[in-house]
């Protein structure tokens, strides 16, 4: 069972980034919205689950790995890519955007 899920708001000019914490069924937001490349959203999410002890550090680089794999796809397809596109590479994650 998965314990994180990623928020994903996918935009022309950025894509935004969340972690959730999973619970059973219910969901409850981990971290706000970091934006790439408006900001270094990979920096401020590693930042922000360094100030959690409780997560296991192999559990923090999955996470971080994963928002790398996100933030590349948005750099190299986002602006070409819609929503759909996306949601199509990442199944598992809660997908908003604008195309």
């Amino acid at each position: 069972m998965k314990k994180f899920t990623f928020k994903i708001l996918w935009l022309d000019s950025n894509v935004a980034i969340a972690i959730d914490h999973v619970i059973g069924k219910k969901i409850s937001p981990l971290t706000s919205y970091f934006f790439w490349p408006r900001n270094d959203a990979w920096e401020q999410l590693k930042t922000e689950l360094d100030s959690k002890p409780w997560i296991p550090e192999s559990e923090k680089i999955n996470l971080l790995n994963k928002a790398t794999e996100i933030i590349n796809f948005w750099q190299e397809k986002g602006k070409n890519k819609s929503l759909n596109e996306a949601q199509k590479k990442f199944p598992e994650f809660i997908f908003a955007g604008t195309n």
